[in-house]
């Protein structure tokens, strides 16, 4: 049987970006680094909550404005909870909205460092000629589309390149460009000698010992 194998990858940044401003206690801009952290305020019926940043150099705080002067009707629950619970997910939330972020700070450093969970598509065909990678990008990243295929796939940016210029790399954006939610990526290695390495390279999570974990 020959057709396309598909996997979806979800990629999710290692390291929270870095915002930098002035630190009051080193009197210069420093980079700033979530802890994590939020701080509540409730003042009669309206609520303020911070996320908590500490200064990299002599971890003095910073509380970024999340949200400000909200009447606590307004909240659900569930969302009250988890600020009180400083919940992952919602840390996160705010953590990688660079938009808001940018409005108090100096400038963003942001890590293209990332953790790519794969989740094959259906069943793997006894014939592979093709590849279909599905994005899952839930919050902004700076890794480029060329340098996430040649670490997850473990080719080169110039064996990328060049599969690219010969058309057998299609993607629905730029291999030069950011990584999008959404994007989809497809690979004809028909011709390939290793084509069989490359795919079990798709469909296989890379572990801190060098060695891959494939899904199924």
């Amino acid at each position: 049987m020959s057709r396309a194998l598909s996997v979806l990858w979800t990629v999710t940044p290692s390291i929270y970006p870095q915002p930098w401003r002035s630190c009051s206690r080193c009197g210069e801009p420093r980079p700033f680094r979530c802890s994590g952290k939020f701080r509540l305020n409730a003042n009669g019926k309206r609520l303020d909550a911070w996320l908590v940043y500490k200064c990299m150099a002599c971890d003095g705080t910073w509380n970024h404005a999340v949200i400000e002067r909200r009447a606590a009707r307004d909240f659900e629950p569930a969302v009250l909870a988890a600020l009180e619970a400083n919940d992952a997910n919602l840390v996160r939330r705010f953590a990688f909205d660079l938009a808001a972020l940018g409005k108090s700070v100096h400038r963003i450093e942001e890590f293209a460092e990332v953790t790519v969970p794969k989740t094959l598509l259906g069943e793997a065909p006894v014939h592979v000629p093709s590849l279909e990678i599905a994005l899952d990008v839930p919050v902004p990243i700076s890794l480029r589309l060329d340098r996430l295929l040649a670490a997850e796939l473990g080719l080169s940016r110039n064996r990328i390149a060049a599969m690219a210029q010969a058309g057998r790399i299609s993607a629905s954006g730029a291999l030069n460009r950011r990584c999008r939610d959404g994007g989809r990526v497809r690979l004809d290695f028909a011709d390939e000698a290793d084509a069989e390495v490359i795919w079990r390279a798709a469909i296989c999570e890379a572990a801190a010992s060098g060695r891959r974990d494939c899904p199924g």
